[in-house]
């Protein structure tokens, strides 16, 4: 039967190669930010997965008491364990602080080894107080300063870069703000077939030059350069240069001694998502991570969202992200 419904969705042009016996089952997509609306983008994606590759997929979010999605709820992330069976995890995260329970569903799928994709604010995907013993892997927080900033070296460590700065926010989603191009000798990279220079409305971050170097052996892929920065005002041009990369690839150790392939940008302002050439960036960054790049057809990967995708624009507080909405009014399940 399944071999019948390969050759019809072949014959249909549908890639129907995702059914095939060695295709990963699931991919656990973990969203909670309260800035980039990554609740709607990545169930976004999680949607192409499910229609084009028949993968399983679960998006996890912060959640309010009464089970609303509520990007505030910065205690709140579900779905990890999920995790146990992940063929991948997908990380759109922002100051997170979940349950010690819930973080270690986390710290056990990485102690595999298993590949990761994450997307921007994920270089400062936790904030945890300095009592809880995890300062490695997020800003840390306390009574006299809630707002302080530090660590994240394993989170470093593990994507290549935690938070430093950004060229600032200008009309944020009025206009781009960054200039994506691919860097020299890399557009044969499986990641970046057929994805075509591109501006993106999202300001560009901080990740190498001046005083900072990148963790591990990142391979970069594309750069960005910003359209308007506050660094030249600041004349902090020398120590944050207009140019960054915004995407790479890298490895992580299990500690099993196992290398697990991730895939990190620092793009994803939620009208990025809007342009075919992020999807197919972020698709076939996903494949690339599974090691299923043979999936990634020439000209690139089918970037049709499922459905509309018209998210809210970026931004701080209540009112920026789409009210009383449950996990099932982005995923499309019960």
């Amino acid at each position: 039967m399944k071999k019948i419904l390969v050759l019809v969705l072949t014959l249909l042009g549908i890639q129907g190669a995702a059914f095939s016996a060695d295709t990963p089952s699931k991919v656990v997509f973990l969203t909670g930010d309260e800035e980039y609306r990554s609740e709607e983008s990545q169930s976004m994606l999680a949607k192409m997965l499910e229609r084009d590759y028949g993968f399983e997929t679960v998006v996890g979010f912060s959640v309010d008491e009464d089970g609303f999605v509520d990007p505030l709820a910065a205690e709140s992330l579900t779905m990890t364990e999920e995790l146990a069976d992940a063929d991948l995890l997908v990380m759109y995260l922002r100051f997170r602080r979940p349950s010690e329970e819930a973080f270690q569903h986390i710290l056990d799928y990485l102690g595999k080894g298993k590949p990761v994709v994450a997307f921007r604010t994920s270089t400062h995907a936790f904030r945890f107080a300095h009592d809880a013993n995890l300062d490695g892997w997020g800003f840390q927080t306390n009574a006299e300063n809630v707002n302080s900033f530090g660590g994240g070296v394993l989170i470093r460590e593990l994507l290549g870069q935690s938070w430093i700065t950004h060229h600032g926010h200008f009309d944020d989603g009025k206009k781009p703000l960054t200039e994506v191009t691919i860097r020299e000798d890399k557009s044969g990279h499986p990641i970046l077939t057929g994805v075509e220079p591109f501006q993106a409305y999202s300001w560009l971050y901080h990740v190498d030059g001046g005083d900072h170097t990148m963790a591990g052996d990142p391979d970069l892929l594309l750069n960005g350069r910003a359209l308007q920065s506050n660094k030249i005002e600041r004349g902090e041009i020398d120590r944050f240069p207009l140019t960054n990369p915004v995407a790479w690839t890298k490895t992580h150790e299990g500690e099993n001694g196992k290398a697990g392939r991730v895939f990190t940008t620092t793009l994803g302002h939620p009208y990025d998502f809007k342009n075919p050439n992020m999807r197919r960036l972020s698709i076939q960054g996903i494949l690339w991570a599974l090691g299923k790049e043979e999936l990634i057809p020439e000209g690139g990967v089918t970037a049709d969202t499922v459905g509309d995708y018209e998210p809210n624009n970026s931004g701080f507080g209540e009112d920026k992200f789409k009210q009383r909405m449950k996990p099932s009014d982005f995923t499309g399940k019960e």
